[in-house]
């Protein structure tokens, strides 16, 4: 069976069917593509042509976490808090449904709804099954949550949409499928996410935040709903989505909120009362329902009647929205032209589809979003860092997990260490991608919970991990996990004579990947799975502790194993003093020359400066820097420190202050220079909020351009103080010219290119020609009225006077012609890295059989163009697998071709016997996949990009070949 990529940057998808070797049990694979699915007609109430048609949502917007947890929310524990019990709605929901078949609901969070389901009789089971088979409750988006844009990685979201999306199709088939994407409460909208949309099925997108001068001038030109092109590299459609900008956020129109939590008056249509008021409340809906045509394109607008938490008493709303719909219509009598109607998105989307206009095309994306001219919300791409790192480790662990718990098979959830699972560790990270979780703007007790979600999720899959690699390698010794190496804690390394490291590396390629292990020793002796021996190093860390440094190499979607004995004991000698001439360490690519200022003189230097942040106190804006906006006071980063401390041994430490420091690192070979930065606890003893950032200075000529990944997938172009959609006003120089980066940002001319990897999602900008800067840490004093309530001031048990973060960031430098050569798979181990696992003394075998010290779940090493993005155990029998071309269009001379891919003879335990394509979110057959067609406007692309990708080929997916 081969496959074959056509287009760049396609992803790939099947469900296989394998059999197994006489050593594995059998599975089977299913095989996925990022693409598109099938149109299904709703059941929608009829229109009138001619008239000014209303289509009331009545929607919900429930929070997967924010100022309560998850559990809270669910079952309205802590009103004190805000009062919200999602159980309520569903429940007042589904009896008010009942009691009228003219009315509507859409419903969007799945990881509320499975968790309300489960606890339903059989007959309530029933009952919602048929409201959802007639269209009277209908899924919108249908992820598990609804996801940050910002700040989260494709893969991430790729995994909670399948999550939530393949509950609904096991539980209501075809009707319980959403056609609409509903993004209504993110802060900025991500082309990738589009992307991703428009090749799981979708056939629209509906939002409701984006920047107040995009708005403005998309309603003077009725353009509030579009075409997005969200791929410069997949041939339209594919990546082609019907977009719709929500007329008030997700709010109801002012003075028709009929929820308990609002204080607009209900309609009172006893004319006998003296409060009457049902000629008022047509009037002025009449008023609303005209102003807003006058902004959109068609004879059809929408009205989201709901909001955050609402619905609790059902009641309230449906008994006035069937007043509002009766006494409105009534108007028809004497001439009116509106006519209103109880709907849902899709149901809107269809006529909008009729109308059978053509749309304006957009390019670009919704980044930076600003509501006002001093409050941009940009503050929260860097949000709460440790979260953030611990939300992309936990995606990398995830990834593992999934794959040995198919290379393992069935004894990986109930083997030697106990029963594990994968499950838990998904729902975590699902729910991890709220757009009030990974992206930092929740209360601090519910970053915490989100902490421990996941932390328990990690330890459900330790147990499978543990058992898969028991019988993998054929020994029966205990797994240990070193979850603090990043703070040089491992109590198994610093105190064992002898002790095996085992690295499973994820991904479908070989890797050569640094090890740095906190020890007490002086010397060790270290030999690879064939018994080689392993150049190795002790050295002083930052901390008082030594560490052991040695390079190691895991081969394809496998493990390798090595073997360390103590050879001598005791600390390692300390360095000698620096001396005061310059120190150099470089490599084969690299040469680093650190000065006594801590300057770089090759090509750039690097300033770890800070903002100071506002506090409102100001003639321009009372606007405060806060979890979601960032606002410095000045437009001039301070320099923490002019001079350095500086040691240089086989690695150069930078100390800034007693709070902020750094380690640059070179390793051999390596085309990648390593920068740790540590930062904290940031001091707030002057009553100011500071923001922490890492500038890259240098000599490229880059005229106000840079560039950032968009979810880690595609590279936009950024232009300082510019937008493509519209003539920008920028009031903020700073906070106006930040974005978000995922994965990556580069700069470049056309000698150098210079790009910077990061270990997190991030908010960074080029403010200045040649520079790149990061934001790293923010500790803020005042609460920026987002409605989070707090300050972004974190602290812990271990750090109580503030919160201490440790990262790192790869520096790149290349010609850019072959830039993204070396770039994307610095990013691509960043994003999946290998886990480390250890055993104490020999590994001794589980049977006679002897030890596996070295293994690969495939027979050759993919493609560099191809990347394995998923391997998971869909069912007893069948396997998940996804493949994506990841490269551009004209991003690689070498690598943006096409690429074939022998499905048959990809894994070296598993015997292909069938494979069937489904959608990238597999929940539809790929043969089945329809969407509607959408007209875009000639000469209506705006881009960024001053130069246009070039499509090498027809875009594509994998095709595959009949089974040999």
């Amino acid at each position: 069976m081969i496959g074959k990529i056509h287009k760049q940057m396609s992803h790939d998808s099947w469900l296989f069917s394998k059999m197994a070797t006489p050593e594995y049990t059998p599975f089977v694979f299913l095989l996925l593509l990022f693409q598109s699915s099938v149109w299904g007609v709703p059941s929608c109430h009829a229109t009138k042509p001619g008239m000014l048609n209303v289509h009331l949502v009545p929607h919900t917007h429930d929070d997967v976490g924010w100022l309560k947890t998850v559990d809270q929310y669910f079952y309205g524990d802590r009103n004190d808090i805000q009062h919200a019990g999602v159980q309520y709605i569903l429940d007042s929901v589904v009896d008010q449904l009942l009691k009228n078949p003219d009315r509507r609901f859409i419903y969007v969070e799945t990881a509320f709804f499975y968790r309300w389901w489960k606890q339903q009789t059989d007959d309530m089971q029933n009952t919602v099954k048929q409201l959802v088979n007639e269209g009277r409750l209908e899924f919108v988006n249908g992820g598990w949550c609804m996801s940050d844009e910002a700040t989260t990685h494709y893969s991430a979201v790729i995994d909670q949409m399948t999550m939530g999306l393949r509950f609904l199709n096991d539980t209501f088939g075809h009707c319980g499928r959403p056609r609409v994407a509903w993004h209504i409460d993110p802060f900025g909208h991500a082309r990738e996410h589009a992307s991703m949309f428009a090749q799981m099925g979708y056939d629209g997108f509906f939002f409701g935040r984006l920047d107040y001068q995009d708005r403005n001038r998309r309603m003077v030109a009725r353009e509030q709903e579009m075409l997005w092109r969200a791929s410069e590299s997949l041939t339209p459609p594919m990546a082609d989505l019907f977009t719709g900008i929500l007329p008030n956020g997700y709010n109801p129109p002012e003075g028709f909120c009929w929820d308990q939590s609002c204080d607009d008056p209900p309609i009172r249509d006893d004319p006998d009362l003296e409060d009457y008021n049902v000629d008022d409340v047509v009037t002025r809906f009449l008023h609303i329902a005209h102003g807003q045509a006058l902004v959109y394109k068609t004879n059809h607008i929408i009205m989201t009647m709901g909001s955050d938490f609402q619905y609790e008493n059902a009641n309230l709303w449906y008994k006035n929205l069937d007043k509002l719909i009766r006494y409105v219509n009534q108007m028809q009598s004497n001439g009116s032209e509106v006519n209103v109607l109880y709907s849902t998105p899709s149901c809107y989307l269809q006529e909008l589809h009729r109308a059978n206009l053509t749309w304006p095309l957009k390019g670009d994306d919704f980044f930076p979003y600003a509501d006002s001219a001093h409050d941009f919300w940009t503050g929260y791409f860097t949000s709460r860092p440790a979260l953030k790192r611990y939300e992309r480790i936990s995606n990398s662990y995830l990834q593992t997990c999934k794959q040995l718990e198919v290379l393992g098979g069935p004894i990986s959830r109930k083997g030697p260490f106990g029963a594990g699972d994968s499950e838990t560790l998904k729902k975590a990270m699902a729910v991890a991608q709220h757009h009030d979780a990974v992206s930092g703007t929740e209360k601090q007790h519910v970053a915490n919970d989100y902490a421990r979600k996941l932390a328990n999720g990690w330890a459900h899959c330790q147990v499978l991990v543990s058992n898969t690699l028991s019988s993998l390698s054929g020994s029966s010794a205990p797994r240990v996990y070193c979850e603090h190496l990043n703070i040089s804690v491992c109590p198994l390394t610093e105190t064992s004579k002898k002790f095996s490291v085992n690295v499973y590396n994820p991904l479908a390629r070989p890797v050569s990947w640094p090890v740095r292990l906190p020890v007490n020793g002086t010397a060790y002796s270290i030999s690879d799975a064939k018994g080689k021996a392993v150049d190795s190093q002790v050295v002083l860390s930052v901390v008082p502790v030594s560490q052991l440094l040695f390079q190691v190499q895991a081969p394809p979607l496998g493990y390798s194993t090595y073997s360390v004995s103590l050879l001598q004991n005791g600390p390692p000698s300390p360095p000698s003093p620096l001396p005061r001439a310059p120190k150099a360490v470089q490599n084969k690519v690299w040469v680093f020359i650190v000065t006594l200022r801590d300057f770089l003189s090759y090509l750039f230097c690097v300033c770890l400066s800070r903002y100071n942040a506002s506090d409102g106190n100001n003639s321009e804006s009372i606007q405060m820097s806060g979890a979601y906006i960032f606002r410095p006071n000045t437009s001039t980063p301070f320099i923490i420190s002019k001079t350095a401390k500086i040691e240089t041994l086989q690695e150069v430490r930078q100390w800034f202050s007693p709070w902020v420091s750094q380690v640059v690192r070179l390793y051999t070979d390596s085309r990648a220079l390593e920068l740790e930065w540590t930062v904290g606890p940031v001091p707030i003893g002057d009553d100011l909020g500071k923001e922490v950032i890492s500038r890259l200075d240098s000599s490229i000529n880059s005229s106000g351009v840079f560039y950032t990944d968009s979810n880690g997938r595609e590279v936009l172009q950024r232009r300082k103080d510019y937008r493509p959609t519209w003539n920008l006003r920028q009031s903020e120089p700073i906070a106006g010219n930040y974005y978000p980066i995922n994965s990556r940002a580069y700069i470049k001319d056309d000698k150098d290119q210079l790009t910077v990897v990061t270990d997190r999602s991030q908010g960074g900008g080029s403010i200045q020609d040649g520079s790149l800067e990061i934001m790293l840490h923010r500790r803020l004093l005042y609460d920026d009225v987002r409605g989070v309530g707090e300050p972004l001031n974190e602290t812990s048990d271990i750090y109580p006077e503030g919160l201490v973060v440790r990262g790192r960031h790869l520096l790149s430098l290349s010609p850019p012609a072959t830039a993204a050569d070396t770039h994307r798979p610095l990013a691509q181990e960043v994003v999946l890295q290998p886990l480390i696992t250890f055993t104490d003394g020999e590994l001794h075998p589980s049977t006679r059989l002897e030890v596996r010290e070295r293994f690969s779940g495939l027979q050759a090493v993919l493609p560099p163009a191809v990347h394995l993005l998923t391997v998971s155990q869909w069912d007893q029998d069948t396997v998940l697998l996804r493949l994506e071309h990841q490269y551009q269009a004209s991003e690689s001379k070498e690598h943006s071709q096409p690429v074939t891919v022998n499905l048959q003879k990809l894994f070296s335990t598993l015997d292909v016997l069938g494979v069937s394509e489904m959608n990238l979110s597999a929940n539809q057959w790929k043969d089945e996949m329809t969407r509607l067609d959408w007209k875009a406007e000639s000469g209506t692309h705006h881009t960024g990009v001053t130069n246009q990708l070039c499509l090498l080929s027809p875009l594509g997916r994998m095709k595959t070949a009949d089974l040999l």
